[in-house]
Order: structure tokens, then C-alpha cells, then sequence
């Protein structure tokens, strides 16, 4: 599987030329174009219960499309819904863990499951992450650019949650408070996380709470009186 990322940061556009017979596995409303001959089938990866726990505490969707190539071979296009980076990941018999709603696609190689986690719920990332494991190409997307920050042994990064897309799975992470009370309250910053290398953390430049906090006061507001 050939994978080339075209019109980054902003708009970020994967394409991916099958070989034949080939498959690749993405969230579903992510194929933005596909060649006539490439086949879709929609499951519950993994079995219900594991696709209920992505669905359900991983923010993903029940279920998942795979477009697989016919003998000649194919190419499907993906994008994610917020404009945005793409970063492709090679696994290799390593894992990575993944925040809700940035894992785009990946090859057949590579496995998903749901950590339940009080770490990530501490730090306002809700109840779990996603652990992608195993062997192949894996796609994560960001609302913003991408910015990569490869941590040496014992070094210490704080990232404020919203904007943290993945991290390997042997970073240590401890949830606490910007600063001081006075800071956590009224800086704007509120939680962040501190990570602990070895390893690569992913950062988005952009928060989505952010946008979605700057929306709302913009929503027209019906008069009670009407």
C-alpha cells in the first residue's frame, strides 16, 4: 500500500493506492473518493463488544468501512471532518495511544482497542483512549497542524489536553492543573497533562473545545417573550 498526504496543514488529503487485493480500514464518512472498482464492506471490527467500547468510550464509530482493491488494484481518498493535518505513523510491533476522534484509517496489520483510563478522564479527555498496536501503516488526524515533539529519556512536556492527539504508549502521563488555583481558573488554560519520555508525543496547533466555546456564544438566542 502506497499512502501520499497531499494539501497540508489545512486541508489535509490522504491517498491511498491499493495493490490488488489489498484492504485499508478507516472511520466511517472519512472516503472522500474511490475508484470504481473498489469494494466496501461495512462491520463491527473486532466483534460487537469491542466496536461498542470504541463507540462508546473511544469516540469512534461503531462501525468501520474497508475498502478492498480487486486483482488490478484501486485508490481510495480519505479526509477527516475538521480541516486539519494528517500524520502518518509506521507501526512496528509497538503501540500507540490515540485521543478520541483523531484515529482516520489504517492497514490490516494493525490492531484497536479501548483503555479505560483515569488519567485521561482527570485531564478531561473522557473515560478511555484508543491503543493502536501491531504492524502497518496507521493515520491520525488533527483539527490544526500537526506538531511533532520526540522526548528523550526522563524528559517532561506539558501539552494542554484538548490539544494532544497521540503519544507512544511507554510515555508516562500525569494529569494536573496549569498552575496555582488562581492560574487553573482564570488563565483559560485549565487541565493539562504532563508526559515524561522516552518517546513521540502529537500535538494539534488548534483545540476543538476551543472553536466549540468560541460558537456558541455566537448562536442566536430565541426571546423569551416570543
Amino acid at each position: 500500500m502506497d499512502i501520499e498526504i497531499l494539501h497540508r496543514p489545512s486541508y489535509s488529503l490522504v491517498i491511498a493506492s491499493l495493490d490488488g487485493n489489498e484492504r485499508i480500514r478507516a472511520e466511517a464518512g472519512a472516503m472522500v473518493s474511490m475508484s470504481g472498482n473498489i469494494r466496501i464492506e461495512t462491520k463491527a471490527a473486532g466483534g460487537i463488544l469491542k466496536s461498542l467500547g470504541r463507540a462508546v468510550l473511544g469516540g469512534e464509530s461503531f462501525f468501520q468501512n474497508f475498502f478492498v482493491a480487486p486483482a488490478q488494484g484501486g485508490e481510495v481518498t480519505l479526509a477527516p471532518e475538521l480541516p486539519g493535518d494528517i500524520s502518518l505513523i509506521n507501526l512496528y510491533k509497538n503501540r500507540m495511544m490515540i485521543q478520541a476522534g483523531s484515529y482516520l484509517a489504517s492497514e490490516d496489520g494493525v490492531a484497536l482497542s479501548t483503555k479505560v483510563s483515569i488519567k485521561a478522564f482527570m485531564a478531561a479527555e473522557g473515560l478511555s483512549m484508543l491503543e493502536a498496536s501491531g504492524t502497518g501503516k496507521l493515520l491520525l488526524s488533527s483539527y490544526g497542524a500537526i506538531y511533532e515533539k520526540n522526548l528523550s529519556q526522563g524528559e517532561k512536556y506539558v501539552v494542554d489536553s484538548t490539544h494532544l492527539v497521540a503519544f507512544d504508549a511507554g510515555i508516562k502521563v500525569q494529569p494536573r492543573t496549569a498552575g496555582g488555583l488562581k492560574a487553573t481558573f482564570l488563565s483559560g488554560e485549565g487541565l493539562v497533562v504532563e508526559l515524561t519520555g522516552p518517546g513521540r508525543v502529537l500535538i494539534q496547533t488548534r483545540s476543538p473545545q476551543a472553536l466549540i466555546n468560541w460558537i456558541i456564544p455566537q448562536i442566536p438566542r430565541q426571546n423569551s417573550s416570543d
